[in-house]
């Protein structure tokens, strides 16, 4: 019990299961990063020494077979009474500092999510017929072992390959191949753990906008303020449209390709960059311009100009989850208050960092969205 904060240990093989009792007294700390795209990781330090005689040759933690590299570990927090899982992921690292005292020495476990199984082995392959959603869900369910569920939404146009055309060729690891067919809609590949431990989803798709928003964060509003620091950033060269010239495969006629505005649903920012910040913006060509209908290459251009504005305006802050009163987790939304209209409104959740050890938790968060100014007067507390 870490100040109100009950941590969760599992460890192990393909099932993990609760910590011995000489780990669980041996844990200081323990920290996850979660991220919307790219892996998450997360990061155990274990203070160990020697005990008695049996630790003459070497310390007891040290051998434990628990503790080897990809064992299976599972964090969660029992908040407000509210199971979280935090992390299912490997352990891909260890650390070990002897210490200059007795009883200083500490083990440091580091690893990622369990995605981290999809980027040990390259592959060349080949999915005649199929489209990228059927592929993605084929490659997704090859990992049933770690509790992968494919949620793999649809993108805006299915390119269902004839044999006799083409046949898509994966080169690369699974997960390389999943995130590259993503970006060519603007989408995101994450492993999402939980809703309970030893569950994961597996989502391919857009940004999650949807849903209710999380507890609202607060500056400057004593005595509700919960945030500890936050600075906002507007990036003024992120906004990228599309001007390009295609060969349709369908007519064999060249046919202009252009983009204007994000199509992202719901829109967070009443001022998006785009189309409000034109003509000042960049222009950007498709990395693939040929092979490709009309449709096709809409929707491709459709997904940088998507992907491009996602993080105009973002925000990054601290805070104490206990005065917060919950766990602020990424791909979602939270509302903000209490910056000004300008940065107040609905954000967009990328990443949150939690840190926890003994008598405090504390959160590190990245928001975003695709311009400024509040769209809803007020923001549910």
């Amino acid at each position: 019990m870490l100040l109100g904060v009950n941590l969760s240990l599992l460890i192990g093989p393909t099932v993990p299961l609760p910590a011995t009792p000489d780990i669980a007294e041996a844990l200081q700390s323990a920290s996850v990063t979660q991220n919307d795209e790219g892996r998450s990781g997360f990061q155990i330090v274990l203070q160990i020494g020697r005990a008695g005689p049996t630790d003459l040759l070497d310390y007891r933690l040290l051998l434990n077979p628990l503790l080897r590299p990809f064992n299976r570990v599972i964090l969660t927090a029992l908040f407000n009474a509210i199971p979280r899982v935090l992390i299912d992921g490997l352990i891909t690292n260890q650390q070990f500092s002897p210490g200059n005292e007795p009883g200083t020495a500490t083990l440091t476990l580091t690893g990622e999510d369990v995605s981290v199984a999809m980027d040990m082995e390259k592959k060349r392959a080949e999915w005649p017929a199929m489209s990228e959603m059927v592929i993605a869900n084929v490659i997704i369910g090859s990992y049933a072992q770690y509790g992968l569920v494919p949620m793999v939404m649809p993108p805006p146009t299915i390119d269902q390959p004839l044999p006799i055309e083409r046949t898509p060729v994966q080169q690369g690891t699974d997960l390389d191949y999943l995130k590259s067919m993503a970006q060519r809609f603007g989408f995101v590949f994450y492993v999402e753990s939980g809703p309970v431990p030893g569950v994961n989803t597996a989502y391919w798709g857009p940004p999650n906008r949807t849903g209710l928003p999380q507890r609202a964060l607060t500056v400057n509003q004593c005595p509700e303020m919960n945030v500890d620091s936050i600075n906002f950033t507007y990036n003024g060269l992120a906004p990228t449209i599309v001007d390009d010239v295609v060969q349709d495969k369908l007519t064999n006629s060249s046919m202009p390709v252009m983009t204007f505005a994000s199509l992202r649903l719901p829109p967070l920012a009443a001022m998006p960059a785009l189309p409000f910040q034109l003509p000042n913006v960049r222009t950007s060509l498709l990395d693939q311009s040929s092979g490709l209908s009309i449709i096709e290459a809409y929707a491709h251009a459709q997904g940088v100009t998507d992907k491009s504005v996602d993080s105009v305006v973002t925000a990054q802050g601290e805070l104490d989850a206990l005065r917060y009163g919950d766990v602020l987790t990424p791909r979602g939304i939270v509302g903000l208050r209490g910056a000004g209209f300008t940065f107040d409104g609905l954000y967009y959740v990328k990443s949150v960092s939690h840190s926890i050890n003994k008598g405090k938790f504390k959160q590190r968060f990245n928001l975003s969205r695709e311009g400024t100014g509040a769209i809803t007067p007020v923001v549910i507390p």
